[in-house]
């Protein structure tokens, strides 16, 4: 069964510049990627600094040089997590790493994303 596309509401946050207002985004959920992806739009709204360039390596097997920006806050529903981001794309999409980091699983039935049934009220994590 395909899941198809997965897409949930997160407020992102610049935590160095409090002053600029947090901005809400319909972020695809992707447990196939990795990282945090964000377009140059949004790297320009909150204001986040460039820290490192990063290789990737796209779907059709070109690469290409992307900037590495952050440090982000993303919140979603109850759940807080802090994340770098590559900068590319046209739409926010949130991979495997920062999904784990929230405590944040996709349920195929509803084609949403939720936080973990497991632990609803506070995020969990395997540290052993």
């Amino acid at each position: 069964m395909s899941v198809g596309l997965v897409t949930a509401k997160f407020l992102l946050k610049n935590p160095r510049k409090p002053e600029l207002g947090p901005v809400e985004v319909d972020a695809l959920a992707d447990t196939g990627s990795v990282h945090l992806c964000i377009p140059g739009h949004i790297q320009i709204q909150l204001g986040l600094d460039e820290i490192d360039k990063k290789e990737v390596t796209r779907a059709d097997g070109s690469r290409k040089l992307v900037p590495y920006v952050g440090p982000l806050e993303l919140h979603f529903k109850n759940r807080i997590g802090f994340a770098g981001a590559l900068v590319l794309g046209d739409q926010v999409l949130v991979g495997a790493i920062p999904m784990e980091d929230m405590d944040l699983v996709v349920v195929p039935k509803t084609r949403s994303l939720d936080v973990n049934p497991s632990s609803p009220n506070i995020g969990s994590s395997i540290v052993k």
